[in-house]
């Protein structure tokens, strides 16, 4: 019978602590047959983690194994970020990532460690205040949004189209939002608000460069 019981502390990473137990029997013939059980248990312990999310650097302890849409929910309290399917199937989870939209179900908060993440409350940053993102505002007029739950991952995509190509096709359009599902709206008029959106902003007028 046998234990053990380790701890582990670095400067990057909150204390780590691996506790296990085992017991085992054996008995063996000349012959060099034998039999053993064992059993064990282990606990790992939160790491911090230094995550940017639209603008803003936050600290939290998190487990090694928390996906990024969790940890923006759960800890961080940005339920604009949907979870669908879990499997990278529905897109209602997508945020930007540097820029590029990925599924935050499939990626690990700590794999956004060190990079930029926009969620759809980072996307106009002003609120009500400020006015809705262009994106969002032709979303509202063409009636692109009915129960509203793959919108925010929908207008990500958009904005990460419009940013790579900003006057794309209708066939663009659709192919760049093939992976965001929508069961209310048949896709017509959210390509509509895309393809309005695309020249809303061609139309706005350039802001000056600042100086004197």
């Amino acid at each position: 019978m046998s234990g053990k019981t380790s701890v582990c502390t670095s400067t990057s990473e909150s204390i780590c602590t691996v506790a296990g137990t085992g017991m085992g029997t054996g008995t063996g013939t000349g012959t060099g047959t034998g039999t053993g059980t064992g059993t064990g248990t282990g606990v790992k312990a939160k790491r911090i983690l230094t995550l940017r999310v639209n603008g803003a650097t936050h600290q939290l302890a998190v487990l090694p194994h928390r996906t990024l849409v969790e940890v923006l929910r759960e800890e961080l309290g940005l339920t604009g970020t949907k979870v669908g399917c879990g499997e990278g199937d529905c897109g209602a989870c997508t945020v930007l990532l540097d820029g590029r939209a990925v599924n935050s179900c499939l990626v690990l908060a700590f794999q956004a460690e060190g990079r930029e993440v926009t969620t759809i409350e980072g996307l106009a940053p002003g609120g009500e205040e400020g006015g809705l993102h262009p994106i969002q505002q032709a979303f509202v007029a063409h009636g692109a949004i009915q129960c509203g739950f793959c919108s925010p991952g929908m207008i990500l995509s958009a904005k990460e189209l419009l940013d790579d190509n900003p006057a794309p096709t209708a066939e663009e359009v659709r192919a760049r939002i093939a992976g965001n599902l929508c069961r209310c709206t048949g896709y017509q008029k959210i390509v509509e608000a895309i393809l309005d959106a695309a020249k809303a902003r061609l139309a706005a007028p350039v802001k000056p460069a600042d100086g004197p």
